[in-house]
């Protein structure tokens, strides 16, 4: 065994939780092995590099392994090595910081005083605001 189809080895190294799944972001185009766009039925080889764009971020992995059947993460992680750069995971937790509603507050602080709660949303407010910007017009 000596290559592997694209869709079958993303699914059983555990990078997608369906094989389905898999197949449509190979179709779709956002799969690249080589730097090459590729089908579901394209094939991957040992020492293969990968590209996977999901959701604005750009994911780099090397095949070490190829696994034709789905086994516990402790296992399929050895198959892969992952070389996304530090910009583009920096990248991917900011989005996660700017899309959740979560508070950063301190266990035991209960809820937020009317006071606290006009700080926040002051802090908010001027977080992003960036001053040298010549399209903000307040």
């Amino acid at each position: 065994m000596n290559k592997i189809r694209i869709d079958k080895w993303l699914w059983s190294v555990r990078i997608f939780k369906s094989r389905n799944i898999a197949s449509n972001f190979c179709r779709l185009g956002k799969v690249n092995i080589s730097r090459r766009k590729c089908k579901p039925s394209s094939f991957v080889n040992i020492g293969d590099e990968i590209q996977i764009k999901k959701s604005n971020i750009t994911y780099s992995f090397k095949v070490l392994k190829l696994l034709e059947i789905r086994s516990s993460y402790s296992i399929a992680r050895l198959c892969y090595k992952d070389l996304t750069p530090l910009s583009e995971i920096k990248k991917l937790k900011t989005i996660k910081y700017l899309n959740s509603n979560f508070e950063n507050r301190n266990p035991g602080m209960g809820r937020p005083t009317k006071k606290d709660r006009r700080e926040i949303e002051i802090f908010k407010k001027n977080e992003f605001k960036i001053d040298n910007d010549p399209y903000n017009f307040d």
